[in-house]
């Protein structure tokens, strides 16, 4: 099975954290604990290099965008997994990123385009067509909260023609721009050619239970590219089984659980304070689980919100059936071993 068809077929894909020390330096066996984890919980694929390791990898006196996708791949190389890297920034930057993306063997690239917030379409389609004459990309709606520029439905629909396009995560966490995107790849003819993984973290299970119909087009998700995913990751994968075996009709019970996620989504996310304590939420989460030492982030000034752990503990406390605990506390020696 090639890359594309391991897309569609649906997968569950964390986007992989930065782990860190106290020094906030990289705590590289925590970095290799979590990538095991997500492995062995059923992962189908890994995202690394993405918002959830933290854009600042890439600032020079970090230099850890390399560190981090080295270690990825050297657990995951000869796991039938998707790899995929984060790529970012204008032209220049976007085609090293790349480069050093495929050379060092990941499958796909997420392409962001925040760098380029206000370019015209035929710029962005032609940024686009540069990285993908490289490698594989996997287009990316990122939500403006946290850097993202909206992208009209041109876009999308000139993107769905690029050959080299194997999937799109949508991020947007708005159902006007969701459905842009959508309808963009259902009129494009290549539905069955391009996956579209849902990134809207606020709406998981109800964007993976729904079929659009575009007068007669139809399309569904495939999967999910989630930072919410980066926790509770075997649960994650249990819920994608039970939706690909039940899909019509949507079962109550499965409604439910939707709502359940998104709450326990809004805790770890924090978008009561825009999304400033997401990082440090997730990190929260895989400390009180013992796969980090702590959620330390490369800024020290980002750091859960007023209230969060509050709320964090609230729905830890409230939805003990989306939790992972036992399974990562059975296999935690090993995988920091």
């Amino acid at each position: 099975m090639n890359v594309r068809e391991k897309l569609l077929s649906g997968l569950v894909i964390p986007a992989h954290p930065l782990a860190l020390t106290a020094e906030r330096k990289l705590d590289e066996r925590r970095q290799r604990a979590l990538t095991r984890y997500y492995l062995a919980a059923g992962a189908g694929g890994i995202a690394v290099g993405v918002h959830t390791t933290q854009f600042a990898i890439r600032d020079p006196k970090f230099a850890l965008l390399r560190p981090v996708l080295e270690l990825a791949m050297e657990e995951s190389a000869d796991k039938e997994v998707v790899k995929i890297a984060g790529v970012c920034g204008k032209r220049q930057q976007a085609e090293k990123e790349a480069e050093l993306a495929a050379t060092l063997g990941f499958d796909v690239a997420l392409l962001s385009l925040a760098a380029l917030r206000g370019e015209p379409v035929p710029q962005l389609l032609e940024h686009a067509h540069s990285i993908a004459s490289t490698i594989p990309i996997m287009g990316f709606y990122l939500q403006s909260s946290v850097g993202g520029c909206v992208l009209p439905y041109e876009f999308w629909r000139g993107l769905a023609e690029i050959e080299n396009v194997v999937a799109i995560k949508i991020a947007p966490f708005n159902r006007y721009h969701t459905l842009d995107v959508v309808r963009a790849v259902a009129q494009s003819g290549r539905a069955r050619e391009i996956a579209l993984y849902t990134g809207n973290d606020d709406h998981i299970l109800l964007d993976l239970v729904t079929q659009f119909d575009f007068s007669g087009e139809k399309v569904r998700f495939a999967g999910g590219l989630l930072g919410q995913w980066a926790v509770w990751t075997k649960t994650a994968v249990g819920h994608l089984n039970l939706i690909k075996g039940r899909l019509s009709p949507v079962p109550a019970d499965l409604l439910t659980l939707a709502e359940q996620l998104t709450d326990a989504n809004s805790a770890i996310f924090d978008p009561a304070h825009s999304f400033h304590g997401c990082i440090p939420g997730i990190h929260e989460i895989l400390r009180q689980q013992g796969l980090l030492a702590g959620r330390w982030c490369l800024d020290p000034n980002e750091d859960l919100s007023p209230g969060q752990i509050e709320e964090i503990n609230r729905v830890c406390q409230a939805y003990p059936h989306l939790q992972d605990n036992s399974f990562v506390k059975e296999h935690l020696d090993e995988w920091l071993s």
